[in-house]
Order: structure tokens, then C-alpha cells, then sequence
């Protein structure tokens, strides 16, 4: 009765006022939707706009490739690979700057992927939190962006004339190894930051020391990263030009460095480092500045040559990053 009493008493207001509460959430729950609609819109149009960009770069590459291929195809055979350049487009070859190319290839390796990860390493794990590695990281990150030819000047003043290295495939080696070496930091820190700290923690549960735990867990779970951030950047050094014309690399070379193995005691030679030498983009480079017609056919081959071989270091590190990570077990 009294329940019948107080609803029979309910003024019109009261009953709009407990309706309210209702008719809010419903209103908040159609705002909410309305926006979940937009978001999902915006969503898509980011989506297509980022498929047409990634389309149109990937054309453009195409349709740079497909066109090299098509002028220089006539010179991939391979007397092209084996013949000295030559002051006749037709006998010209590759010999002494591919040879070039993969020695300094190897100087810069050996220069920049050691230090590289061991500074990532260093800076990620060992490194106290405060401001001076603050400095460092911030310095790294900024050298990962200066343009190359920067580098070309420093090794210049540097290594040509300080250091009195000459212009050799030593100091195009120690050029390019600064180069990328803010890369492979990079890239290394990057890998180690995306191991699960758990990982750590268990190990130190189990007694392990620090190294222990860097060598044997940090180090093997991060390889695939590493390894990736080591080919790309190394993918780079191969092509660069602008630092290697600054210090000197020679534009004709009609002869190989001495060889770095030799069949007398102690087996090993270091005149190499030495010598005088090309690289691949140089000899394109020469080429491309020839009037002659038929010499750009060459520089056509040799574009062609060196996107494949980028192509193909870049194609390995995601493939290696790849089956890496698919045979690690967290």
C-alpha cells in the first residue's frame, strides 16, 4: 500500500528526473560509437594512404631498376666482372672496384661492427642512468643523421693528413666504419631493449653474474636484431660516394691491391691496407662523366649491379632476422 501510495504522489518532474540517468547513458553509449565510427574511418584512410605511398616508392625503385637493366643488360656476362677498366667502353670492366669494394667492405666491418655493439652493449646494460650517458645517447643518435659527406671531410683532415694514412683502402675502411658505426649502436640497443626483462630476472634468480647473463641470454635473444641493423647499415657503406671521392679514391685503376693471403710464412699480408683503389660507385661515377655513349651503358650495368647486391643484403637481414627469431624460445 504504501509502495501504491508513494507512485500514485510521483509528480511528473520526479519521474523525468529518475528517467534521466537512463536516457544519459544512452546518449553517452551513441557518442562513444559515433566516435569508435570515426576512428575506424580515420583508421582506413591512413591505411590507404600509407599503401599508395609505400606503392609509389616501390614503383619508383622498380621503374629506376627496370630501366638500368635495360640499358646496361648487353654487359652482364662475364668478361664485365673480370676485365680492368679500359679506355674503350667496349673492353671496360669491374675487376679492380668490385675487388675494391669488397676489400673495404671488409676494413669497415671489421672497424664498426665490434665497437658498434659493444658500445650498444655497453651503454644498454652497463651504463650508469645519468646524465652524461644522456650526452652520449643523444650524440649518437644525432651522428646516425649527419650527412656522409661530413665524415669524408673529418677523414680527410683526419687520416689523410694527421694520422698521414694516405689515400688507401685503410682509411676508406676507417671512413665508412664512422660512418655506420652510430647504426650499429643504435640498432644493437634497439634489439637488446625488446628482450623481455623476465629473461633477465630469471637468470639472476638462478644465480647467473651479470656477464653471464648479458653473454649468454641478452646477447643470444638480441642476435636477429643485431645481426639486421649490422647488414643494413653495412648495405649502406657499399653505396656511398661522397666520402670516398673527399678522401681520394682513385676514378681509373688498372691494377689489384696485393693480395691479403700470400703462400709464404707468416701467410698474411697487411701491404693491402695500403694501396690505392676504387670502389663501385666511383667507377659508375667515371663512367657517367664519359660523353661517350657506350661507357653509360656500363654505369647502367654497374647501377643495376649494385641495387642486386643491396637488395640482397637487405633481403638477407630480414631473412635471417626472421628464421632468428622463429628459433628462439622465449
Amino acid at each position: 500500500n504504501n509502495d501504491l501510495k508513494m507512485s500514485t504522489n510521483m509528480t511528473p518532474d520526479l519521474i523525468k528526473a529518475q528517467a534521466t540517468p537512463q536516457a544519459s547513458v544512452l546518449k553517452n553509449l551513441d557518442a562513444v560509437r559515433a566516435m569508435i565510427k570515426r576512428h575506424k574511418l580515420n583508421d582506413y584512410i591512413f591505411s590507404i594512404i600509407g599503401l599508395l605511398a609505400l606503392m609509389l616508392a616501390l614503383l619508383t625503385l622498380l621503374t629506376l631498376f627496370a630501366d638500368l637493366v635495360m640499358d646496361g643488360h648487353e654487359r652482364f656476362n662475364l668478361n664485365f666482372f673480370t676485365d680492368f677498366p679500359s679506355r674503350r667502353a667496349a673492353n671496360a670492366g669491374l675487376l679492380s672496384a668490385w675487388v675494391g669494394s669488397a676489400l673495404v667492405m671488409f676494413v669497415t666491418f671489421i672497424v664498426a661492427v665490434p665497437m658498434g655493439v659493444a658500445a650498444g652493449l655497453y651503454l644498454e646494460e652497463y651504463a650508469p642512468k645519468n646524465w652524461f650517458s644522456d650526452i652520449i645517447e643523444i650524440n649518437v643518435s644525432n651522428l646516425a643523421g649527419v650527412p656522409s659527406i661530413i665524415y669524408g671531410l673529418l677523414a680527410l683532415g683526419l687520416f689523410v693528413y694527421i694520422l698521414d694514412l694516405g689515400q688507401s683502402i685503410l682509411t676508406a675502411g676507417l671512413t665508412l666504419g664512422l660512418l655506420i658505426l652510430p647504426i650499429v649502436i643504435v640498432s644493437t640497443r634497439e634489439a637488446i631493449r625488446g628482450i623481455p626483462v623476465a629473461i633477465r630476472e630469471a637468470a639472476y634468480a638462478v644465480g647467473a653474474t651479470k656477464w653471464q647473463v648479458v653473454y649468454d641470454h641478452v646477447l643470444k635473444y638480441s642476435y636477429g636484431g643485431i645481426l639486421t641493423g649490422v647488414i643494413i647499415g653495412m648495405a649502406r657503406a657499399l653505396g656511398e660516394t661522397a666520402p670516398i671521392i673527399t678522401i681520394g679514391a682513385l676514378t681509373f685503376i688498372a691494377f689489384l691491391p696485393p693480395t691479403p693471403i700470400t703462400e709464404a710464412a707468416p701467410f698474411i699480408n697487411f701491404e693491402w691496407l695500403s694501396s690505392g683503389f676504387t670502389v663501385l660507385p666511383i667507377q659508375m661515377f667515371n663512367w657517367l662523366s664519359r660523353p661517350d655513349h657506350a661507357f653509360h651503358i656500363n654505369a647502367a650495368a654497374t647501377g643495376a649491379l649494385i641495387i642486386i647486391v643491396t637488395l640482397l643484403m637487405n633481403g638477407t637481414a630480414i631473412y635471417l632476422r626472421y628464421k632468428i627469431r622463429k628459433n628462439i624460445k622465449w
